[in-house]
């Protein structure tokens, strides 16, 4: 049996006694043996024949990749309908942005480790960036496409709110222009035409997309 007495000793004496250090290191070890392998598999082969290392990424591909791991890092660690993968490895707390949750790692050890990779974008960023760079090598056409679909969708929602902001500054001076163009029979503002129209905020859920 493992004996996790020195792990648990490193990780009071670094000030988080409940830090799972081992299986941090566990994940760790994973990511780098996933990169090594593939290194080695892409490293060795000839052109022509099989897709291998390419001698530069260009810049517009780090732009669209660099996008794309953005937003679907978001998805996968915040998003309300993915809320289903992270549930086994985290636990609800509150709701967040447009279609987000805020959500905490539970249990310990390797549990614990995975719910704090699965709810942190930043953290679960670095595998998502590691996988679309394999793509690009492995088959960069199909890797273009599906980061294409994630960096549209970026762009999309920051043109959300943009959309709310502007029709509501246009129904607000229709409601002006209402409430001085329509008088009642007693030649006062009717109170029916200066009310204001419902703001359109039900297009983005009533919040403002990130």
């Amino acid at each position: 049996m493992v004996d996790l007495a020195p792990v648990r000793k490193l990780a009071a004496e670094y000030g988080r006694a409940d830090a799972p250090l081992g299986s941090y290191l566990g994940i760790i070890a994973l990511f780098n043996a996933l990169l090594g392998g593939f290194l080695a598999v892409t490293a060795g082969r000839r052109r022509g024949t099989a897709p291998g290392l390419p001698e530069r990424i260009g810049a517009g591909d780090i732009l669209l990749m660099g996008i794309a791991t953005h937003k679907l890092s978001r998805l996968l660690a915040k998003d309300k309908v993915l809320s289903g993968l992270r549930a086994p490895f985290a636990e609800f707390e509150e709701p967040g942005g447009p279609s987000e949750m805020e959500e905490r790692p539970r249990g310990w050890g390797v549990r614990k480790a995975i719910g704090e990779l699965v709810t942190c974008p930043y953290c679960v960023g670095l595998w998502v960036a590691a996988f679309f760079n394999y793509g690009l090598v492995l088959h960069a056409p199909a890797t273009r496409l599906v980061g294409s679909i994630f960096t549209t969708l970026t762009i999309s929602d920051f043109l959300q709110p943009l959309f709310v902001s502007a029709t509501e500054g246009v129904q607000e001076e229709d409601g002006g222009e209402s409430d001085r163009q329509q008088p009642d029979r007693d030649g006062k503002p009717s109170a029916q035409g200066g009310k204001r129209k419902q703001p359109l905020r039900a297009l983005t859920g009533g919040r403002t997309a990130v």
